[in-house]
């Protein structure tokens, strides 16, 4: 199991450790973002994003609305963002286990929502505030061997 715990000073630093994180990153893995509103999850996903060799000049924005945003890298990156999902039910639309258990990165905000779509081999990544530039972020891999 691999754990990591890192300090992140301003929003960039966020940006760059999360490029660095993406080398980690091969097909079919899944990263889980925890975190209240405006912890980051977002800016943790645009460094995953240039970190797979998605270009900087392609917004990366969250999906709030739309569900899920599809970018192409050096692995296809699908960004889930569920916060407006009430139940599981609403889930059924979208092609949720084509996406999370495919040859992608797939990249969930608010993953409780998941309920038991929620795989159990993953990178959960949990963002905590400390202050108003701060962040603490920790990275745990769940159910599978180090890589």
């Amino acid at each position: 199991m691999c754990k990591i715990n890192y300090l992140s000073k301003s929003a960039d630093d966020t940006v760059g450790f999360a490029i660095t994180f993406a080398e980690k990153l091969k097909p079919g893995d899944v990263v889980t973002l925890w975190g209240d509103m405006g912890a980051g999850k977002t800016t943790f996903t645009r460094g995953l994003a240039w970190g797979l060799g998605i270009p900087r000049k392609c917004p990366i924005t969250s999906p709030t609305f739309t569900l899920v945003n599809e970018y192409s890298g050096r692995l296809t990156l699908y960004h889930i963002d569920l916060y407006r999902v009430q139940a599981t039910e609403d889930l059924e639309t979208l092609p949720l286990r084509e996406i999370l258990f495919g040859d992608g990165v797939a990249v969930v905000e608010w993953p409780e929502k998941l309920g038991e779509v929620l795989p159990e081999n993953r990178w959960d990544v949990r963002i905590k505030i400390v202050d108003e530039n701060s962040r603490r972020i920790e990275i745990e891999q769940i159910g599978a061997d180090e890589p």
